[in-house]
């Protein structure tokens, strides 16, 4: 049997028609199949790869701490330096209030984490989250996806969420001293680049505070440049309470996080003690590559470029199938009029070598969200490919 087939017959499936494309090797915004064929990569793993696919600072940082050690631990026991040292690059780059780092395996876990800090910490049962909103698969973080459509399934799910209209005053009403979190993405992803007002997010702020309730930001795929600036939150102009991370975290590498501030996070360390545990979160290596990832986002100014990148795409995506383009920094939802015309212009664009895809609650539209250190020469060559195959 071929790979394909093995794949077919192996490896748990997700769909009925995964996309089944054979990668060999990936390098800075390409990807190379093992028929030869190239692709300009407009999807970045779902903003995993910000800094492109094996940037030479990863991969040298990641080789540098596969001759000191793997895994020893579990976390939270030993102090190993990739943990430390990425925890402190992190907490100065963040508010003074998020000064303490949990590293977990994936965003997902970040968002379990945080959903038992805030019911720790508050001593309160109500979770609070947004129609539409993606916030990972696990059963805590299925119960405040904000789709029944993905959720029923899997009930009975964790009791006392209650789902709100994201961007509308009219749901802060909701929020109460009973309420132990509210959990909100930046920008809404999977329903296709939803970006809220800086009058509403701030208000959402304001209620948290008056409450006692935490507000929990995910910025799992908003983090690391991806909106324009460092973190999303900053267009805002607020501070969140605990932030989560995940995606570009691990600079290609399983890494995800949930920040907050150091009298909060201590409350796992008693009754019970150990309250919140993981044998791989942090992984050494892991670690060693995120830090490694975000020190050249800093270090070489690709968040500066995100602005005129985001121009460019909007200056070539014009096409009447187009029915909008919504966009915040390097992270895009181009509309059409259904999800079978959507379908058809992404596999098109995958046989002219620009990979691409759909969201999740808004399947209509396609996914932009490629490395922040694509090319100028590469957006206009995608998008051209994009605009010919709408014909």
């Amino acid at each position: 049997m071929n790979q394909r087939e093995l794949f077919l017959r192996h490896v748990a499936q997700t769909s009925s028609a995964p996309l089944a494309l054979e990668i060999v090797k990936a390098d800075c915004c390409t990807l190379y199949g093992a028929d030869g064929k190239q692709y300009i990569d407009l999807i970045g793993g779902i903003s995993v790869a910000n800094v492109g696919h094996r940037h030479p600072k990863v991969i040298e940082a990641i080789q540098k701490q596969l001759d000191a050690y793997l895994h020893i631990m579990v976390y939270g026991e030993f102090i190993e330096a990739p943990q430390v040292q990425y925890a402190k690059l992190l907490t100065d780059n963040l508010p003074a209030s998020l000064n303490s780092v949990y590293f977990t395996n994936s965003g997902a876990e970040a968002v379990e984490g945080a959903m038992k800090l805030a019911k720790r910490v508050t001593n309160r049962t109500q979770i609070i989250a947004f129609n539409n909103s993606y916030h990972g698969s696990t059963q805590g973080a299925l119960s405040v996806m904000g789709d029944e459509y993905w959720r029923n399934a899997f009930r009975p799910l964790l009791p006392d969420v209650l789902h709100l209209e994201y961007n509308s005053f009219d749901s802060l009403k909701e929020i109460t001293e009973l309420t132990a979190c509210v959990i909100a993405e930046t920008v809404q992803a999977e329903s296709g680049i939803i970006v809220p007002t800086e009058e509403w997010m701030q208000a959402l702020r304001k209620k948290c505070t008056e409450t006692g309730t935490l507000l929990v930001v995910d910025e799992i795929q908003a983090g690391f440049g991806r909106t324009g600036k460092l973190w999303g939150f900053e267009h805002f102009d607020i501070e969140p309470d605990i932030l989560l991370l995940g995606k570009a975290l691990g600079g290609g590498m399983p890494l995800g996080a949930f920040i907050a501030d150091k009298k909060l996070m201590d409350a796992f360390t008693e009754n019970p003690v150990l309250g919140h545990i993981t044998t791989f979160g942090g992984h050494p290596v892991c670690c060693a590559a995120g830090m490694a990832a975000m020190k050249a986002l800093l270090e070489e100014g690709w968040i500066d470029t995100v602005g005129t990148k985001e121009k460019l795409f909007h200056s070539v995506l014009i096409h009447p199938k187009i029915k909008a383009v919504r966009s915040f920094g390097l992270w895009m939802a181009v509309e059409f009029d259904s999800f079978e015309t959507n379908k058809k212009i992404i596999d098109a664009c995958i046989a002219e070598g620009v990979l691409t895809d759909w969201f999740l609650f808004a399947a209509n539209c396609l996914r932009i969200s490629p490395p922040i250190i694509i090319s100028e020469h590469q957006i206009k060559k995608a998008c051209e490919i994009l605009v010919r195959v709408c014909s």
